[in-house]
């Protein structure tokens, strides 16, 4: 396994100890909330440090010279896994709708499958510029929604809460026409190979 290819295995790997110690509340659910208030400073890290990985991933590769098919497909595997993971959790808070949230599984799963279908031809499609900008707005939606939940944890910058929780679902919108509307590029990329 290259450099590169580890650095999306951490990404892989931090998405369901993300979950897992954002459910610790509930989890214990006798205990104070403010019990728990140490993990979300820990959540950032943990969230930041993976979204990092996303660019040292591509940066060790294209430096080291281990652009691969695996790779090509791994990124991108992670990616949608660890966004996923996100995306859940403001599902489960109410911030993110779960019929977009829908819409965002069908799309990555399609996805998926039209890559699978391209490596049985001998294709490999890695990210496309559409799908690139996507995960952008993924990261930036995800991103505003955690901020909502830190206020709302800490009890404090109490005004702050509904700016960040609207512009998390304004920007989740956003995401999901991106999304739709990069599926058709991947698709439109797939019927040319057919």
């Amino acid at each position: 396994m290259s450099l590169a290819d580890k650095f999306t295995l951490s990404r892989l790997l931090l998405a369901p100890v993300f979950f897992a110690i954002y459910q610790l509340p509930a989890i214990f659910p006798g205990a104070p909330e403010r019990a728990f208030l140490w993990t979300i400073p820990l959540l950032w890290v943990i969230a930041i440090f993976a979204e990092l990985t996303d660019m040292f991933d591509g940066m060790a590769a294209r430096r080291r010279g281990e652009i691969s098919d695996f790779g090509k497909l791994f990124d991108p595997f992670a990616d949608t896994l660890l966004h996923i993971t996100y995306m859940l959790i403001f599902v489960m808070e109410g911030i993110f709708p779960a019929f977009l949230f829908l819409l965002v599984l069908y799309r990555e799963f399609t996805v998926l499958f039209i890559r699978n279908l391209m490596m049985k031809k001998g294709v490999t499609m890695g990210a496309r510029l559409g799908g690139k900008i996507k995960t952008v707005t993924y990261v930036a939606a995800c991103a505003a929604a955690f901020l909502a939940i830190t206020i709302e944890r800490f009890e404090v910058l109490d005004f702050l809460y509904p700016v960040f929780r609207y512009t998390a679902l304004g920007i989740f919108i956003v995401s999901v026409i991106l999304s739709v509307s990069s599926f058709i590029d991947y698709y439109l990329v797939f019927k040319k190979t057919s």
